[in-house]
């Protein structure tokens, strides 16, 4: 497949859907706007108790909802009462995301796994089979996109990769991911989606045959800035003026 043609480097590319300060990040109202503007979404899902997948960012649930806890350990029945960033809108499932999308925009879905994988990569999967839409899953996990081109190697899959400076974790995954040492073994991604903050540099020049996405990009002295030397970028906060 060429990426190079496909939508992946098309159009930028709304950051947990277009959002603003009362459509809040993966939020149903983010996801329509993004829809309404034309945007492909990007957005991230985890796997929840019960193995519901659910459209959120973070692993704990203090800072876009404001309550105690973590993600993983709620219920489908309990998203109805975590309201996001303080709006009236709730955690979703991925499964009304899809039905809201309907195929309109592409869909670039982060998978937040650090477990073990296989279940959850295997939900995500059947779902998206039934899905009649444009879409790619990303990762930081380079064996989530391992476990994809073993199980569904036609779908485009991207690393994530940045320099983790403020980052809690080890030395020893922070020194693999920012070099993506694992792209050639393990991951054999189709494009690479690098933090912003981070580019140009010496890794992403090593993988310069693959589509080079950014993120993320916050204003548009920022998207000029990095440009000259991506494909695409993934942006919130404002609409870039390309």
């Amino acid at each position: 497949m060429d990426i190079f043609k496909s939508w992946i480097v098309e159009r930028c590319v709304a950051h947990r859907g277009f959002h603003n300060s009362k459509l809040p990040e993966n939020s149903i109202g983010a996801f329509l706007n993004a829809i309404n503007n034309g945007y492909p979404i990007e957005l991230d899902v985890h796997m929840i108790s019960d193995g519901t997948i659910v459209v959120f960012h973070d692993d704990s649930l203090s800072r876009v909802t404001g309550k105690d806890g973590y993600i993983k350990n709620l219920k489908k029945e309990d998203l109805a009462s975590y309201n996001i960033l303080g709006t009236t809108y709730t955690i979703p499932t991925f499964e009304e995301v899809l039905k809201l999308v309907n195929g309109s925009v592409p869909i670039m879905i982060e998978i937040k796994n650090t477990g073990k994988v296989g279940e959850f990569e295997s939900r995500l999967l059947k779902m998206l089979r039934s899905y009649d839409g444009e879409y790619a899953i990303q990762s930081f996990n380079p064996f989530v996109l391992e476990w994809f081109k073993k199980n569904a190697p036609d779908i485009i899959r991207g690393q994530l990769a940045g320099f983790f400076k403020d980052e809690k974790m080890s030395f020893i995954r922070k020194f693999a991911l920012k070099r993506m040492l694992l792209n050639k073994s393990i991951a054999c991604p189709h494009f690479i989606s690098y933090d912003a903050r981070n580019v140009p540099n010496r890794f992403v020049r090593k993988w310069k045959k693959l589509p080079l996405l950014v993120w993320c990009v916050r204003s548009q002295e920022e998207y000029l800035r990095v440009v000259k030397y991506c494909d695409n970028v993934i942006f919130e906060n404002f609409e870039p003026k390309i």
